[in-house]
């Protein structure tokens, strides 16, 4: 590696007419100490794992936890957690971790300050943070979540779409939208087109492509040995592809029909507020999520045969341990429950048992207001981030520009190929 070519005795060339010269210089330089860095959004910056770290700002202030009724802007609610994947990872040789993510990060908060776009966060682009870490240390991996979160969809949206119209459906009967509310509220399972059209993934694609090329060119301008590899990591999806059979009906009522508030109740204690028919469209939301990094990859390595660029492909990282695919969830789940909270009061409520829809518009109107009541929801928990952590060395001790893949058996061990 560059850093013991660094250690060893400093030697200076002189070039004369006569020939090459050698001439022993002074001490060595000390060698930098070795870096993985995780850039991105909040798959990888540990949103939903806890232990939360203060986070510097734009100013160069540290954030700490701001309060519940603080503007999401604070750059605190990047959620960058101890428990993230890049620090649970087994990385031999890598001396120091930095996690320089922020939950929601889209592909422009590489390269600008989040707080330049809308809802974004008060933080440096991550490429001017990459910048500050490159010149205390050597960076030798980089791990990158990118294309959750674009200016064609965000994560956050899809799934609250999906969540709320469950919820709608399971609250509202049709009669009440005739005779309070003049109009229809949307409560139909999510469709493919609802989520991401193809148009829109294409798009994203580009956009996530050339944040990561901007994440390359920097790498090279900065990196002291030019020596890292880069690891592009997919999704997982929180949810299986259909729910255990307990939470498929409740009190003879299914969620095909008007109103389900058992259903809806039970539902949301398992943290899987949402149709059965929106599960299937929900995958290939994720799939797509896959394949758009997939195919940056394979853009940018075509582009730069030298470099080591990988890609982590963890779509079955948590299967078999979703939410509401076994009873008795969230326990055991790898993902965190859909949680909301009756204002910003730091209680999460757990179940929606004996509540009316006035009640539960109330909630939401929270979740709006003041998003960081429930930006937890339907991600990787601190379990999750030790399995993605897992599937992480799996990927750094792979061969160079390696794609690799992994899956979760059904006795919770992980196949990594």
């Amino acid at each position: 590696m560059g850093f013991l070519q660094r250690a060893a005795a400093a030697v200076m060339l002189l070039v004369s007419a006569a020939g090459i010269q050698v001439v022993q210089g002074g001490p060595a330089q000390a060698a930098l100490p070795t870096a993985a860095v995780a850039l991105g959004d909040s798959f990888v910056s540990g949103e939903g794992a806890g232990a939360y770290q203060p986070v510097v700002d734009a100013s160069g202030t540290a954030q700490a936890f701001p309060g519940w009724s603080a503007a999401n802007s604070n750059a605190y609610f990047c959620h960058r957690s101890a428990n993230a994947s890049v620090f649970t990872a087994s990385l031999p040789g890598i001396q120091q971790r930095f996690n320089l993510a922020c939950s929601g990060a889209q592909p422009a908060d590489i390269a600008t300050p989040a707080s330049a776009r809308p809802e974004g966060r008060v933080v440096a682009s991550q490429l001017d943070q990459l910048r500050a870490v490159a010149q205390t240390h050597d960076i030798d991996v980089v791990l990158v979540g990118l294309g959750s979160n674009n200016t064609q969809f965000t994560f956050g949206d899809v799934a609250t779409l999906c969540a709320n119209r469950f919820i709608a459906d399971a609250w509202t009967g049709w009669w009440e939208f005739w005779a309070y509310l003049k109009g229809e509220v949307p409560q139909k399972p999510c469709t493919a087109s609802d989520l991401a059209t193809d148009t829109e993934v294409a798009a994203a694609t580009t956009e996530t492509t050339a944040a990561l090329r901007q994440i390359l060119d920097t790498l090279a301008q900065v990196d002291a040995d030019g020596v890292h590899q880069v690891v592009l990591q997919t999704y997982t999806n929180p949810l299986p592809p259909d729910v255990a059979p307990q939470y498929h009906d409740e009190d003879g009522r299914t969620d095909t029909r008007d109103k389900f508030r058992a259903l809806g109740a039970e539902r949301y204690a398992a943290g899987c507020p949402i149709h059965r028919a929106s599960l299937a469209p929900g995958h290939a939301f994720s799939q797509n999520l896959g394949s758009l990094v997939k195919n940056a990859h394979h853009t940018l390595a075509a582009e730069r045969p030298a470099a080591d660029l990988r890609v982590l492909d963890v779509q079955q990282a948590f299967d078999g341990a979703r939410l509401c695919e076994n009873p008795g969830s969230p326990a055991g789940a790898l993902a965190t429950p859909v949680r909301v909270q009756d204002g910003p009061s730091g209680t999460f409520v757990t179940s929606l048992s004996g509540w009316d829809k006035i009640g539960i518009q109330r909630a939401a109107n929270t979740c709006v207001t003041y998003f960081q009541t429930c930006q937890e929801s339907w991600h990787p928990n601190a379990a999750g981030h030790t399995v993605l952590g897992q599937c992480l060395a799996g990927a750094f001790a792979a061969a160079p520009r390696a794609t690799v893949t992994c899956a979760r058996n059904a006795n919770g061990t992980l196949t990594i190929s």
